[in-house]
C-alpha cells in the first residue's frame, strides 16, 4: 500500500473551495483519502506580500501508485485550480506539495523525499500532527519535536480556520 502525506494550500479566490476541489481530483484520480487534517490560516511564507493561506494536510492511499505518481496527481490538482508557477512562493490558488510516501527517501531534482523543507514549516507540521501524531519526517525525526524545535513566531501563526474540507469517504 502507497501511503501519501500532501500538504495543500491556497491563498486566491475561494481558498476552501481551491482545497476541496484538491480532495475532489485525488479522489478521482483513484486515491483514497485516509485523514484530513482542520484547515489552518497561516501567514504567507517566503517573503513575497500577499494574502494569507489556508492550509491543511491529507494522507491518501493507494497500492498503485510511486512517489511519482502522487506528484502528478498533485499538480493534476494545481492546474485543475488554475495554479500558475510565476514567482516562487508567490500568491497561488493552489499548492499541494508531496511530504512524505511510506517514509521513502529521494533525491530527484522533480520530487525529493522527504519534502526538504517540511521540517521548518509550522504549517505543515502542525496539522499533519492532527491527523497523525505520531508522525515522523525520516532523517529529521518526530514531527512534534520538530514543531517544538520551531520558533514562538512560526507556530504562533498558525491559526485555526472555521473552514471545513471534505474528510475521508
Amino acid at each position: 500500500m502507497s501511503r501519501a502525506v500532501l500538504s495543500l494550500g491556497s491563498n486566491i479566490g475561494d481558498r476552501a473551495a481551491n482545497l476541496n476541489g484538491a480532495l475532489a481530483t485525488l479522489r478521482a484520480a483513484g486515491a483514497r483519502v485516509v485523514a484530513v487534517s482542520p484547515v489552518y490560516a497561516t501567514a504567507p511564507w517566503g517573503g513575497v506580500e500577499q494574502d494569507e493561506f489556508l492550509n491543511a494536510v491529507v494522507v491518501v492511499e493507494d497500492p498503485a501508485s510511486r512517489p511519482q505518481d502522487w506528484l502528478a496527481r498533485a499538480r493534476a490538482a494545481e492546474s485543475r485550480a488554475g495554479r500558475t508557477r510565476d514567482v516562487r512562493w508567490g500568491p497561488r490558488t493552489l499548492d499541494v506539495d508531496v511530504i512524505d510516501v511510506d517514509g521513502t527517501t529521494s533525491d530527484d531534482p522533480r520530487l525529493t523525499l522527504p519534502h526538504p523543507r517540511a521540517h521548518e514549516r509550522a504549517f505543515v507540521l502542525i496539522p499533519w500532527l492532527d491527523v497523525d501524531p505520531d508522525a515522523r519526517i525520516t532523517g529529521r525525526g518526530r514531527a512534534a519535536d520538530l514543531l517544538a524545535a520551531l520558533p514562538d513566531a512560526e507556530r504562533d501563526g498558525v491559526r485555526r480556520d472555521a473552514a471545513e474540507l471534505a474528510g475521508p469517504r
